[in-house]
């Protein structure tokens, strides 16, 4: 990772164990769990260019029926003192996707605020 000089190590860690959390479809099968995750403000630009609201991705993941995807950690940027921009390339049998994602700790843990996903274009 080569852009996470001004995040702690032991947050970066965190945050990508939530990520690695939040593509199994165990998590996403348990809406208590991604409740719990995803802020209430949560808000996605997904890949397929729809818009998601934090009701409708719980309700998207509880039925989604994909296995988790190889996930690669591009880097890691401090936003303020408790929000940080995870950025990171998935590959599944869909395709490569760049995503990024803001998480925001309060209460002494990480709730996600925004995700984006991106298809990757063969060659780029």
């Amino acid at each position: 990772m080569d852009n996470a000089s001004d995040v702690d190590t032991e947050d970066v860690d965190e945050l990508v164990t939530l990520e690695r959390r939040l593509q199994e479809p165990a998590t996403r099968r348990d809406r208590a769990v991604v409740e719990e995750l995803l802020d209430p403000r949560f808000h996605e630009f997904g890949s397929s260019g729809r818009e998601w609201d934090r009701a409708s991705t719980v309700e998207m993941l509880a039925t989604a029926d994909h296995p988790a995807p190889e996930m690669t950690v591009l880097g890691a940027v401090r936003l303020s003192g408790d929000a940080v921009l995870l950025t990171y390339r998935t590959r599944d049998d869909r395709g490569a996707t760049l995503r990024s994602s803001i998480w925001c700790r309060a209460d002494g843990r990480w709730r996600l605020v925004f995700h984006q996903g991106t298809p990757q274009h063969p060659g780029s």
